[in-house]
């Protein structure tokens, strides 16, 4: 038989050991969580970095993308335009080869032949040009050197279409003055001069099937 106070040391110890187990048991699950919560935490921290990787990487690609396509189109307008000065440049060349002569962004053609206004108008509109527009006191003086200052040609005026209003080829109104030599206009003598000549006196209205010389003009950036 074993004492009463043997078995209730007995029993202490066991209820002690049993406490100690389940304290251990419950250290063990906290921890357990704890590392749960901590793993889970980190999984999301690496998700987020590796989204954000992800979004920069995309971002940074879609940038070079736009700009290598930017730098593409800049490089293909600068071939056209490279072309295109080389075509102008050419074009230049060969119609000063042909005589034409160029001042402040245009092209200019004395002819040596003679021909009515209508004519000469129409040899230089075959020619993608017209008859010359006289803007300024500049041009006027350019016309007297190229043109010796002495013969008569023929410009791009007339009042055809209403006496007394002059207009140039291209539609636009004469800008008062002009350079008219003194007492012209004048139709003279009553005869119908419609058409506009430069002589070294100033302009001058002739009749248009009066038979001269006369300027074309083209723009070089047409």
């Amino acid at each position: 038989t074993i004492p009463l106070h043997l078995l209730t040391k007995h029993k202490d110890k066991n209820n002690t050991n049993k406490h100690l187990t389940r304290g251990s048991d419950g250290v063990k699950i906290r921890s357990s969580r704890a590392a749960g919560v901590c793993l889970v935490l980190l999984c999301v921290l690496l998700l987020t970095a590796v989204t954000v990787l992800c979004v920069l990487i995309y971002t940074k690609s879609t940038n070079y993308t736009q700009e290598r396509q930017q730098l593409l189109t800049k490089i293909t307008n600068l071939s056209e335009e490279r072309d295109q000065l080389k075509s102008e440049r050419n074009e230049l060349q060969k119609r000063l080869a042909d005589g034409w002569k160029y001042y402040q962004s245009s092209l200019y053609f004395i002819s040596s032949e003679k021909k009515n206004w209508t004519e000469s108008r129409r040899y230089c509109r075959e020619r993608a040009a017209d008859l010359i527009i006289i803007n300024n006191t500049e041009e006027q003086d350019f016309v007297k050197i190229i043109s010796g200052g002495s013969d008569l040609f023929w410009i791009g005026l007339t009042d055809i279409e209403v006496e007394d209003r002059w207009k140039w080829v291209d539609g636009s109104n004469m800008t008062l003055p002009g350079f008219w030599g003194s007492t012209e206009p004048n139709s003279y003598q009553g005869k119908e001069e419609d058409c506009a000549i430069n002589r070294s006196s100033g302009w001058a209205d002739f009749s248009c099937d009066y038979m001269s010389k006369w300027i074309c003009e083209k723009s070089v950036l047409k």
